[in-house]
């Protein structure tokens, strides 16, 4: 018999009240379930999240500073005079930030469309890989070392910019909120130790070849053969920790942000969180039905719309611009520092036979151990400790404006800060200083921020392109540094390239005033979006 209107109507409004009930389950599960992860205990989890993501930042480091001393030991091999010219020297340096560039739009890109998880250890291998075949590279009639040495550099460089977002948004969405703020600075203080090992293994590696180099015999081209061990030794070292995080990087489970809001399996996410706090993993059972609910997709249509909105858009350009100026001064000094610390006689002037050689190299390690030791890893702790109570955004502005007043006195103070050997102490004190406000400061900062103000969908796109705009001005410093620092004579315009940084230290203050305070906001207040009814709609049953 057929039903009657009123029966079909009646049928349709049980059909939408029973669908707007498993829509209102299912999202009061999602804020549940993230409620678990935003006011969880600090655990074992957290902390091999830290350990993992952090020996990544450890290598990344490692790979990228260690060619400041190494372009020395390249230059006393394979320079004509026993140093790289000015070419070479921008080849070797700028190659890494470069594919920086490239691997932080990439991945950060990759992470959003296929997880987390399946890039996590991707761009490790790449790395290692890179890293192994640089020391292994060798001259012929038809390849340059030096190019060689610049391709797979710039490889590496693929690898090191991935990790970037996916280490970021791995520890930002695994955190609890009121921890958020140190986790997220314990992995990226690994930077200031990579860069303390390399200075330290430099150290060693050259003193251990004391007596082979004072013994060997400049050539009338100014190259020393002997040096050439030295080089290969401390970059090649820089893949054996990531070699053994990489096991540990493959077995990370996948986020329940990712899984929730871009899978849109609430289900699984809601079992995976309970696994991962019980100090277990997440398991998947294929053949279980998917329960796939309704909600925002990242699609390019929605991604313009979502940054179109100035209350959306000035975050991105907060953090992109913030990295963008932060860059141009880290990596300018970073990538420098050896120059610098010749510049000014550092440890006196030595030699040009082979004991020169040695004292020279010598000496541009003790220097860039005294400025790791001294500003760069303290900087890293300071923010550690303040960042979760202070805030993120007090520590940025801090940071560029001790930054701005400091690189203006060692700039337009240079001549006296290196008359005599008392002036030079106090010039590297401040060049210590500078180092310790850059990680007490906007590099923390401007790493922390972008993976935790960008909705789920986006946020590791939201770090890649913040990421990359800081690489950006890496390598606006390096070509800048490399073109500018002679002119009127050797390293004579160093002192002005110091009073460019100020100027950019300067504008970073104003891009600061962009982004949002985020210190115990949840990651879903700090995305500007309403999570009410934030999963919309039925779910959709599929198979794995």
């Amino acid at each position: 018999m057929p039903r009657s209107d009123d029966e079909k109507s009646s049928q349709h409004e049980a059909s939408i009240a029973k669908s707007n009930a498993g829509s209102f389950n299912l999202d009061k599960s999602r804020k549940i379930a993230l409620a678990e992860v935003d006011n969880a205990r600090f655990s074992w989890f957290h902390a091999k999240v830290c350990i993992v993501a952090g020996v990544g930042f450890f290598t990344d480091a490692y790979d990228i500073f260690a060619i400041n001393i190494a372009s020395t030991m390249l230059g006393n091999v394979y320079g004509k005079g026993g140093t790289l010219n000015q070419d070479q020297d921008l080849g070797v340096k700028v190659a890494t930030p470069v594919g920086n560039f490239f691997g932080q739009l990439l991945f950060g890109w990759l992470a959003d469309i296929l997880g987390r998880k399946k890039m996590y250890g991707v761009e490790l291998m790449i790395m290692i890989v890179a890293t192994f075949a640089q020391a292994l590279s060798g001259h012929s009639p038809s390849v340059n070392i030096l190019g060689a040495i610049i391709v797979w550099r710039f490889i590496m460089g693929v690898g090191i910019g991935g990790d970037y977002p996916l280490s970021s948004v791995i520890s930002s969405e695994f955190a609890a909120t009121r921890i958020r703020g140190r986790m997220m600075t314990a992995v990226f203080a690994n930077q200031g130790w990579g860069n303390f090992a390399a200075c330290l293994v430099a150290f060693i590696v050259t003193a251990a070849y004391k007596t082979s180099i004072v013994n060997g015999t400049v050539s009338a081209t100014g190259n020393i053969d002997q040096v050439d061990p030295l080089w290969r030794l401390l970059i090649g070292l820089g893949c054996v920790p990531g070699v053994f995080a990489l096991y540990f990087r493959l077995t990370i489970p996948e986020t329940p942000r990712f899984t929730m809001d871009i899978e849109r399996n609430v289900l699984q996410a809601s079992s995976d969180i309970k696994a991962v706090m019980a100090g277990g993993r997440g398991e998947r059972d294929e053949e279980a039905p998917i329960h796939r609910v309704e909600s925002p997709r990242a699609t390019w249509g929605d991604f313009f719309a979502h940054f179109k909105k100035w209350s959306n858009g000035k975050v991105l350009l907060g953090t992109a611009y913030s990295w963008f100026a932060l860059d141009i001064a880290f990596y300018g000094l970073g990538l420098n520092s050896s120059i610098i610390l010749q510049t000014i006689n550092f440890g006196g002037v030595p030699g040009k036979d082979a004991l020169g050689v040695y004292q020279n190299l010598s000496n541009i390690c003790i220097g860039n151990l005294i400025l790791s030791v001294a500003g760069l890893i303290p900087g890293y702790w300071a923010t550690f400790l303040f960042v979760d109570s202070w805030g993120r955004k007090p520590i940025q502005l801090m940071g560029f404006i001790m930054l701005t007043i400091l690189f203006i006195i060692m700039g337009f103070g240079y001549d006296k800060l290196t008359a005599n050997d008392s002036s030079k102490k106090a010039f590297v004190f401040l060049y210590c200083l500078a180092n310790f406000f850059q990680n007490f400061g906007p590099n923390t900062t401007t790493f922390i921020v972008p993976g935790e103000v960008f909705p789920t969908r986006y946020r590791s796109t939201g770090h890649g392109i913040s990421a990359a705009s800081g690489k950006l001005g890496a390598i606006v410093a390096q070509v800048g540094f490399a073109r500018l620092r002679n002119i009127g004579g050797p390293n004579a315009f160093v002192k002005h390239i110091l009073e460019i940084f100020a100027l950019f230290m300067l504008t970073g203050i104003f891009s600061t005033l962009l982004i949002p305070e985020t210190k115990q906001k949840t990651l879903e207040e700090l995305s500007n979006e309403d999570q009410d009814g934030f999963v919309k709609g039925p779910s959709r049953v599929t198979r794995g």
